[in-house]
């Protein structure tokens, strides 16, 4: 949701002159850049566990973030207050921060060359630093605009939704003893301001549900669980929405009392569409990011415009996707949200970037700024990554392996970006024989190598789907994301089982 600026200036006590001062003060002991993150975030979380509220709450985080460039290296502090007195603080701040890591000394600016056109070189003598992106926030552009807002809405709204979830997986299988659903939100309120006078600002939502269940079966104990999430209000909560988890929490309630762990070993592995672009996301997404290959720890850092895998194989990181868990309006940089393609029919065609590693590679930023609140530092992050449908269909990838295993769902997975190396947890799966899906299969690892892996993918299925689950990244800050796959079928990977 994009409301006007004012609401934005009037909730933060700011206005543009307060900002360009702050600018100014921030930039007083030298730098190339600084920018200013404002944030009013709203979260609320209820919870149900068999028939009875257990708990809920509600938090509010409010402050701003300031940080000054100098090269390569930040200077950064945060103000839980906006009264000017404390923010001017914590531009003092950022601005020794900066000249502690060896920003040369220079005459404050004028508040008048602030947000002026202009273009002036880092203090290496590096590439020049340019006014990008100006314009205003645009609502009939949002990707996220809000129908129904939780603050408007009585928590009783969000407890009656549990209920109707939780009688909903009820009503699928009698086997299930115990039920948990829980209902998040979030609702923020961002501005962003920089020194090239650019200024963004918008609402973004946050709305998840999530129920887990234990079952038993002649004697044997499984759980089993769903979630959904969306940058929407209240609104995505439909009986529809409801009745589409409460089945995917019991379609595979068979298979997964019946699975057993298989013998292991060096064998073919099909990707099922949808979730299992988890391991995409881990294994590849990761070392696309360009704060590692800028520092040479990706074991992608020389590939660029290289042939990384077979002609055909196109993998995206997208913000664009309206409504989706990872779309932003623009980054937490003011960058404008954008579909970045980063291999393309095989070649490596673009590294994930904030405004850093762009300056550093001479390429325009592609949207990847992103902070886990404004206590912290944007950094490249993904957003929602997914490799594109191919020409195969995934039956015929089945039936094409002689020996292998399906695998739907993965978890508790771990990469070395630098070597690229990673193992993965197989949550649910079949064995595959003689071109057909046979036992289901569980407590067993997928063992392999990023890069490997890419080059070992012989059929990509015309099947993607974009899972909507609840997922979220961390890399020293946790950030709300997205990941898809068609079916794919890869040679060569290790399966640690008996």
């Amino acid at each position: 949701m994009i409301l006007d600026k004012t609401h934005y200036q009037e909730l933060f006590q700011v206005t543009d002159k307060d900002m360009a001062d702050l600018a100014v003060t921030a930039l007083s002991h030298g730098g190339d850049y600084c920018d200013l993150f404002f944030e009013n975030t709203i979260d609320q979380v209820h919870q149900l566990m068999d028939g009875k509220v257990s708990s809920g709450g509600l938090n509010v985080d409010y402050g701003v973030g300031i940080r000054v460039l100098c090269g390569e290296k930040t200077g950064y502090a945060y103000s839980e207050s906006t009264l000017k007195k404390d923010m001017t603080a914590a531009a003092e701040a950022a601005s020794a921060i900066a000249q502690g890591l060896g920003c040369g000394a220079v005459a404050p600016r004028d508040t008048r060359s602030i947000g002026a056109t202009y273009t002036h070189q880092d203090s290496n003598g590096g590439r020049l630093v340019r006014r990008l992106f100006q314009g205003r926030p645009n609502p009939a552009a949002d990707r996220y605009p809000i129908v129904s807002d939780w603050r408007n809405l009585s928590p009783s709204v969000a407890v009656d939704w549990l209920y109707r979830l939780e009688d909903a997986i009820k009503r699928k299988d009698g086997r299930i003893i115990s039920i948990s659903c829980v209902l998040s939100d979030q609702t923020s309120d961002l501005m962003m301001y920089n020194s090239f006078g650019e200024l963004k600002y918008e609402t973004r939502p946050m709305t998840t549900l999530q129920a887990m269940v234990t079952a038993v079966d002649k004697g044997k104990k499984i759980g089993r669980n769903a979630s959904r999430s969306f940058r929407k209000g209240a609104e995505m909560l439909t009986e529809e929405l409801l009745e589409e988890m409460a089945a995917s929490i019991a379609d595979g309630m068979d298979a997964a009392f019946e699975a057993e762990r298989p013998k292991g070993g060096q064998m073919q592995v099909v990707m099922g569409a949808g979730a299992s672009g988890i391991l995409l996301h881990e294994a590849m997404g990761h070392a696309f990011e360009a704060d590692f290959n800028r520092k040479g720890q990706s074991i992608f850092s020389d590939k660029m415009g290289q042939k990384i895998c077979a002609d055909g194989i196109n993998i995206v990181d997208d913000a664009t996707i309206r409504g989706n868990r990872g779309s932003l309006n623009f980054d937490d940089e003011g960058v404008p949200g954008q579909r970045t393609m980063m291999v393309e029919n095989g070649v490596l065609t673009s590294y994930l970037h904030d405004r850093i590693s762009a300056k550093f590679y001479g390429v325009s930023p592609t949207g990847n700024g992103r902070r886990d609140t404004f206590r912290s530092s944007p950094i490249p992050r993904m957003r929602a990554t997914y490799m594109e449908s191919g020409n195969a269909s995934p039956e015929g990838i089945i039936a094409s392996v002689k020996k292998g295993i399906y695998v739907n769902e993965f978890s508790n997975g771990q990469v070395k970006i630098g070597e690229g190396d990673f193992t993965f947890f197989v949550k649910n799966g079949f064995l595959i024989e003689n071109g057909h899906l046979t036992r289901p299969i569980n407590d067993v690892n997928v063992i392999g190598n990023g890069p490997q892996s890419l080059k070992d993918i012989v059929a990509v299925g015309n099947d993607c789907i974009i899972d909507d689950s609840a997922w979220t990244c961390g890399k020293g800050q946790s950030v709300p994301v997205c990941c898809g796959m068609p079916t794919v079928l890869v040679n060569n990977l290790l399966v640690g089982g008996e």
